[in-house]
């Protein structure tokens, strides 16, 4: 039998420096942290917002999420 070679190129995706990431991280940082501290802190000691509505909003992710609530 014969056999046949066949040449492939290579991929090479886009290459991104870590440089180029970092405030696409800093803001997801500061975006997941500001999502923890609604779901886990609002309308409790450290409360910035008065009313209970954000505690509502979230009352169910502050359950699956283990922070007591009541």
């Amino acid at each position: 039998m014969s056999e046949v070679l066949v040449e492939r190129e290579a991929v090479v995706g886009p290459i991104v420096s870590p440089g180029e990431l970092l405030p696409y991280a800093v803001f997801a940082g500061v975006l997941l942290s500001v999502v923890v501290y609604f779901v886990g802190a609002e309308a409790g000691a450290m409360s910035v917002l008065g009313s209970g509505a954000v505690h509502e909003f979230v009352h169910d992710a502050r359950h699956l999420l283990g922070f007591p609530c009541h």
